[in-house]
């Protein structure tokens, strides 16, 4: 999860404004903050953690959180409305710490469903969320990148297409088939956390969504740099210390 986290953190001065194609960057500047990837992410480790429902702690984080979140997503939030058939790639930005509370393949896929389909109720959306779960309890136990891409080919995403046959005409792309494929390539070619984060972000996309999911299994692969994590938490602390406390208390409850 603190992989994801500090991935959008990286990943955040980027989304909007100056996108990259190079993987020559600062890792963290006076623009880098969490955005709403941090947020839900961290608001699906209360969910399980507490056994409250998703639904109820999406709309309590994004109401106490302001964090650039989608407007179709602030709809759903401040209303009593139910999902709305979305395969954004919210639902697997936030889905990290669920391939860490739980073990097994059939519990993963079961919890990431439902920590989806509250909102991202689309069959894109509900894939995307199990994909990137399922990546992620298979790099924590394996770290193995060919059982990575095993997994996205049994759910049909493209896997062959490379990051530099990606980068020269890849754009903005906030859906799951436009997310999914690239951060796993980005995490099957790099040997460390930084590296995939660096080519997440050098796609020139959706880049803190991006580097969310792309630093969320490669946590799981290689862990983070002690400095890197420092940092990051660093800004998320000076963000909302609140949010430090859920990180803190999930380290203690991840299974190993």
């Amino acid at each position: 999860m603190i992989g994801a986290i500090i991935g959008d953190i990286i990943g955040s001065p980027y989304e909007f404004h100056g996108r990259l194609k190079t993987t020559e960057f600062p890792l963290f500047s006076e623009r880098s903050r969490p955005t709403d990837d941090s947020i839900l992410t961290i608001a699906t480790a209360d969910s399980v953690m507490h056994n409250t429902s998703y639904p109820d702690n999406y709309r309590k984080y994004t109401r106490s959180c302001n964090a650039g979140f989608a407007p179709s997503f602030l709809k759903w939030a401040w209303s009593n409305a139910g999902p709305y058939g979305s395969y954004g790639n919210g639902s697997a930005m936030r889905v990290s710490p669920i391939a860490w509370l739980f073990n097994g393949v059939t519990a993963v896929k079961r919890e990431a469903e439902l920590s989806a389909k509250c909102t991202h109720n689309h069959p894109e959306g509900i894939k995307g969320a199990v994909a990137t779960a399922l990546m992620i309890l298979s790099a924590r136990k394996e770290k193995d990148k060919e059982a990575l891409k095993s997994i996205m080919q049994e759910l049909e995403y493209e896997t062959e297409i490379t990051i530099n046959e990606i980068r020269p005409t890849y754009e903005f792309d906030p859906t799951c088939p436009g997310c999914l494929p690239q951060a796993f390539r980005c995490v099957y070619e790099a040997e460390s956390y930084e590296e995939a984060v660096r080519l997440a972000v050098s796609l020139g996309g959706d880049s803190d969504t991006l580097a969310c999911i792309a630093g969320s299994i490669a946590e799981a692969m290689w862990g983070i740099p002690e400095n890197i994590r420092k940092e990051g938490m660093d800004y998320l602390a000076h963000y909302n210390p609140n949010l430090l406390t859920v990180v803190s208390e999930f380290e203690g409850h991840k299974l190993r």
